[in-house]
């Protein structure tokens, strides 16, 4: 694990701020009880306007974190996720997918290619950096009636249950009228027995894939 990579989360920094936000929020509670046990009204009901008020900011920002999970700031070429491919049998391939800040996932694709989809956030004030997501990966036959009739594969890279902003924003767009949604382009690339792939994302949103050498050689030489 790649903590200082893990440190430019935004949903880490978010959840940082949080954790502050809540000791504020207990000191806050300790200095009530303290005014009310001297009774001194008055300065307790000030402290208790402070204790709401960083209570309601902690709840804000935990919210944010959690929603923004698996979201990361997007520079002018982001990298996205490097892939490994390993054929199991005729159209069945093991993918090891390993992202940028070192976790490492397996996933089992039918077809021919493999494909990444992405989520691009962007925000209506300038000031703010878009945001991105990988989304989902996919196999991708040549034949489209392979297409059709064959085995399919979608993985889903969102945890059940996780709130995302994505959806918050579609459900209750008025809690989050800044958010300006770009979905990046998929982008795909034929499968080669240990092929070694590496996936970009450009601030506009296009999703960019590259091969290595050695599996550009087998792609256009694939026989």
């Amino acid at each position: 694990m790649d903590w200082t990579a893990l440190l430019r989360l935004p949903s880490t920094i978010l959840l940082i701020l949080a954790a502050v936000a809540l000791l504020f929020t207990l000191f806050q509670l300790v200095a009530l009880r303290h005014r009310l046990d001297h009774g001194q009204r008055l300065a307790a009901a000030g402290r208790a306007v402070l204790l709401l008020l960083a209570f309601a900011i902690t709840l804000v920002l935990t919210g944010l974190g959690f929603s923004l999970r698996g979201y990361r700031l997007l520079t002018e070429e982001a990298p996205v996720v490097d892939i490994d491919a390993r054929i199991l049998s005729p159209q069945r391939w093991l993918l090891v997918l390993h992202w940028p800040d070192g976790t490492l996932r397996r996933a089992e694709v039918d077809g021919d290619a493999w494909r990444v989809e992405a989520v691009v956030l962007k925000w209506k004030t300038p000031l703010l950096p878009p945001l991105y997501r990988l989304d989902r990966l996919s196999g991708r036959y040549d034949d489209p009636n392979d297409e059709m009739h064959a085995p399919r594969t979608v993985i889903d890279f969102r945890e059940a249950g996780d709130v995302d902003l994505l959806d918050l924003h579609k459900q209750y767009p008025r809690w989050v009228p800044d958010v300006d949604v770009l979905f990046g382009s998929g982008v795909y690339l034929p499968l080669v027995d240990q092929g070694h792939y590496s996936v970009s994302l450009m601030r506009t949103g296009a999703l960019v894939a590259r091969p290595d050498e050695a599996t550009q050689q087998k792609i256009a030489q694939p026989f």
